[in-house]
């Protein structure tokens, strides 16, 4: 019996650690942008962050090491993020395990070669519970794929775009609970270098300034919610999203 409970542990625990994702392509108003490794800060593993006062939580642990390149895109153009297991040439491989249920949040700033750290930050777009179902898993269904608009009033220059899988599976326990380490919300950032032109640009710069080592809280119920019991809503943490207005 003991050997069986420490087999089926061994399994979970190599379930958890194998389900994890990563950004692996953009898209804008439908045509690749190209190599990802161009604009993308991507991380060295698709391994997820927990902690709120690390710089990792803003672009993930490669978040200071600026790409060569940046996504060319318009105020008003429609951009498409592409996230995946490991390996999307893989057809053995799969985006997201649909364990990970929770929602998708979409930032900006202004271009930084820093790690994106202080309060530089405003809400694009986010999707938490809706219709029935969680971000994430329509993300999978949509074959990794995560679309939102750039606002028409944006300012032209470079940003950085930061966006976020948060996983809710193991958010039935807040993030600092000594009594359940390892628990908490789990969350995936990624930031894409995009250069907006000045074709149809506006003139509005984002200015929530909004700083995640001090607006994300463990105790925030958009991080520590329990997926598995009923609820009426899902409030996604973090400030509503900014249009430009």
């Amino acid at each position: 019996m003991l050997l069986n409970i420490a087999t089926l542990i061994l399994a979970l625990a190599a379930h958890r650690a194998s389900a994890h994702a990563t950004m692996f392509g953009v898209s804008v108003n439908g045509k690749d942008a190209g190599d990802f490794k161009q604009f993308i800060r991507s991380p060295a593993t698709n391994d997820p962050v927990r902690d709120l006062k690390s710089p990792n939580i803003v672009c993930n642990t490669q978040g200071g090491k600026a790409a060569p390149s940046f996504v060319k895109a318009a105020a008003g153009d429609k951009l498409s993020f592409r996230w995946f297991h490991y390996n999307p040439a893989d057809p053995a491989d799969y985006v997201l395990d649909p364990s990970h249920k929770g929602a998708i949040l979409t930032y900006i700033a202004p271009y930084t070669t820093g790690n994106g750290a202080g309060p530089i930050w405003s809400k694009l777009a986010e999707e938490g519970f809706e219709g029935g179902k969680w971000a994430t898993i329509k993300m999978i269904d949509n074959k990794g794929e995560v679309g939102f608009t750039l606002p028409k009033a944006l300012a032209a220059g470079k940003y950085l775009i930061r966006q976020e899988l948060l996983a809710l599976h193991m958010a039935d326990f807040a993030g600092n609970d000594p009594a359940h380490p390892g628990r908490g919300a789990e969350s995936y950032p990624s930031c894409v270098q995009v250069e907006v032109s000045d074709k149809g640009a506006g003139d509005a710069i984002p200015d929530q300034d909004f700083d995640f080592n001090t607006g994300y809280k463990y105790e925030d119920k958009g991080l520590h919610f329990n997926i598995y019991i009923p609820f009426d809503k899902y409030t996604p943490p973090g400030p509503r999203p900014w249009t430009g207005k």
